[in-house]
């Protein structure tokens, strides 16, 4: 199959020409507005320093709905013994930096480049990219970051220097997400790692038209620091709503 090379015009082929890796086109730029096009159209950025821009559009795509997450006992129980302060939208270049510095298992190197930090901080600075950080005595020691239009929330990476840190960020985050009517969060590929908490494999024809069904609500932009953060890690408002089994 064909791999699309992108222009300076403001547009992506079908995502049904993809080859079957996912990969649809390469080149282009990290515009906001072409960001913002991608994931809207069910596309994301992701190559190495080495390489050009590659956007990709897998099928399957791999999705947990909000009202599915599964919450280990295990980690039940590290959330009400209150270890971390989890806070939003306070910390996102240090997110996005340590996210980049975080060591991956049978990978060389980060997808997550100097330009796309630059992007992503950018994307923050409009109030459509957000983060979520586990704090441990005042430090910064786990996290995620990612996107957010209309009801849906396009995660991007996480980190941790501490045991569950990340988990529990993404947890409390995925049992809030509902107060800001998002109800599901775009994994993009399958991992190990979420299945745990409920992801699941949808065809990306699916996933496509609940996208769209999606990106008709309204987009809750700017920093979510109040809106989301519980008053610490224990057992908050939103640490009780994800305990669902």
């Amino acid at each position: 199959m064909t791999v699309f090379r992108l222009d300076q015009r403001l547009a992506f082929p079908p995502v049904h020409l993809a080859e079957p890796s996912g990969l649809l086109a390469v080149g282009g730029d990290l515009s906001a507005e072409r960001l913002i096009l991608a994931y809207s159209s069910g596309i994301f950025p992701w190559y190495s320093s080495d390489v050009p821009i590659l956007w990709y559009s897998p099928d399957p795509r791999y999705v947990l709905v909000a009202e599915k997450l599964h919450v280990p006992k295990s980690l039940k129980k590290a959330q009400r013994r209150g270890t971390f302060e989890i806070r939003f939208d306070t910390r996102f270049a240090d997110v996005i930096r340590s996210c980049a510095e975080e060591p991956r298992p049978g990978q060389d190197g980060t997808w997550i480049t100097d330009d796309m930090i630059s992007a992503y901080v950018r994307l923050h600075e409009l109030g459509l990219a957000h983060s979520v950080e586990a704090f441990q005595e005042g430090e910064l020691v786990g996290g995620l970051y990612g996107v957010a239009l209309g009801g849906i929330f396009f995660g991007e990476s996480m980190f941790a220097r501490c045991a569950d840190a990340s988990k529990i960020a993404f947890v409390t985050l995925v049992a809030g997400l509902p107060q800001l009517g998002v109800d599901l969060v775009d994994c993009q590929v399958h991992t190990d790692h979420l299945e745990r908490f409920g992801a699941e494999d949808w065809p990306r024809t699916h996933y496509l038209k609940e996208l769209a069904v999606r990106l008709t609500r309204r987009t809750v932009a700017g920093p979510w620091t109040e809106a989301l953060a519980p008053s610490h890690g224990a057992p908050s408002q939103l640490s009780r709503a994800s305990d669902n089994g």
